[in-house]
């Protein structure tokens, strides 16, 4: 079976050569351990049920033995033994040159009490996520976002994906297995991300066991809040009024540490810009999955389902877009971000690169209604932004599911269908 490249390749091959070990972490099943084989001299499968047992007892004993092999010498759900961390780092610190060691983990350990340095300096972070559209062959990639960035004046695209492809692409989510079974069976392996999320993953991240009906109910309560900041008090009440189970605010927020310890949900934090006015803004975190396939999986929908009901259909094309974004900026040294302001004033999206060029996106399904809706909300957050305090914007987008081309409006506003776009 031939590798599926991934944008994420070139940012490991980058920091291979400047740290001296990475770690790469980010949900099961999204492509971590077939993307660091690519660049392993050597491999340590830690949780290989036929060295299992005897790689613990090594860890806890000797944990350098582990590490011995050519670089970069891959570590494997590093997790399940924390005390390789410092072991690493310690061997970082005493040898010459980088990429020494790549980890990779679908975990947070559920004790951090066995490390004792924070990796600092020695090992560097690396986020995967599952596949973008682009990475699927599902978006054309004839609108590049760096291109954007960079000032084109003018692009051009066209798609033709209708909203009957987004919705599917939605269900089947980008998980790198669903490019490699029949076309008639690529709905299932969400549904079987979601079933080991409810009945062990969460168990697993908190070390507790977790009751997967409670697992469930908080899911779909978090399915229905896609692209909300809604609290966990709200949570509660809505599994209180919806659901056959309750759970306490306290409850729910175990459960959601737990969703995030294993990296399938992901919220994005709010953007603090400088304004000419003193308009209070909202710094709660928008509640996203790290892929929209766990949304309809745990709500049981299909595509036809979404296609019957738009309202949710736009929240989840939402978090497909967030997904993708979150892809193609990290490829541009950029984070993903939201605003809202008190008055209800708001951005989906905000990608903020490093050097602080940033560009505001607005998404919509598509229509000439949205579209004209998202452009004006996009130069209305414009215009209260202070301009002798921080740069104007590189670019304002609506990202939408549905349109025949991408181009530039007279007003400056870029409209580019999602099945265009790549980093």
């Amino acid at each position: 079976m031939s590798y599926k490249e991934r944008i994420v390749d070139g940012i490991l091959k980058e920091k291979l050569n400047y740290s001296g070990a990475i770690l790469i972490q980010g949900a099961k099943w999204c492509g971590k351990t077939t993307t660091a084989e690519q660049v392993a001299n050597s491999v340590l499968y830690m949780n290989n049920p036929d060295e299992l047992e005897s790689n613990l007892i090594i860890a806890s004993l000797s944990p350098s033995q582990l590490l011995k092999g050519n670089t970069p010498r891959l570590i494997d759900e590093w997790q399940l033994a924390p005390k390789l961390w410092d072991a690493i780092r310690f061997e970082v610190d005493h040898r010459d040159g980088f990429g020494h060691f790549v980890l990779t983990g679908s975990a947070v350990p559920a004790d951090l009490r066995e490390i004792n340095h924070s990796g600092t300096g020695r090992i560097s972070r690396l986020t995967m996520r599952p596949m973008s559209l682009f990475e699927s062959n599902d978006s054309n990639g004839e609108v590049s976002l760096r291109d954007i960035f960079n000032g084109e004046a003018s692009i051009s695209g066209s798609n033709d994906k209708d909203l009957d492809d987004i919705a599917y692409y939605i269900c089947r989510g980008g998980w790198p297995q669903v490019l490699n079974v029949n076309e008639k069976y690529r709905l299932n392996p969400a549904k079987d991300y979601y079933d080991g999320l409810v009945n062990s993953d969460i168990s697993r991240a908190s070390k507790e066991n977790k009751n997967p009906e409670i697992a469930k109910s908080i899911l779909r309560a978090l399915a229905r809040s896609q692209g909300t900041q809604v609290s966990n008090t709200k949570i509660s009440a809505d599994i209180m009024a919806g659901e056959r189970t309750s759970a306490s605010d306290e409850t729910v927020a175990k459960y959601i540490n737990a969703l995030k310890a294993v990296f399938a949900e992901e919220d994005v934090p709010a953007w603090n810009p400088n304004l000419r006015s003193k308009t209070a803004i909202r710094s709660s975190n928008t509640r996203y999955f790290v892929d929209p396939s766990i949304a309809t999986a745990a709500l049981g929908i299909g595509p036809d389902d979404l296609m019957n009901d738009l309202k949710t259909f736009g929240f989840l094309f939402e978090t497909l877009c967030i997904r993708d974004l979150r892809v193609y900026s990290d490829a541009l040294e950029g984070n993903v971000y939201h605003y809202r302001d008190k008055n209800g004033l708001e951005c989906d999206a905000v990608v903020h690169l490093r050097d602080g060029r940033y560009g505001l996106i607005e998404i919509k399904l598509g229509g000439n209604k949205l579209i004209e809706e998202g452009c004006a909300s996009l130069n209305k957050i414009e215009s209260i932004i202070d301009l002798e305090k921080m740069h104007k914007p590189a670019f304002k987008m609506v990202l939408i599911a549905k349109g025949q081309y991408a181009y530039k409006r007279g007003d400056g506003v870029y409209i580019v269908p999602l099945g265009c776009l790549r980093n």
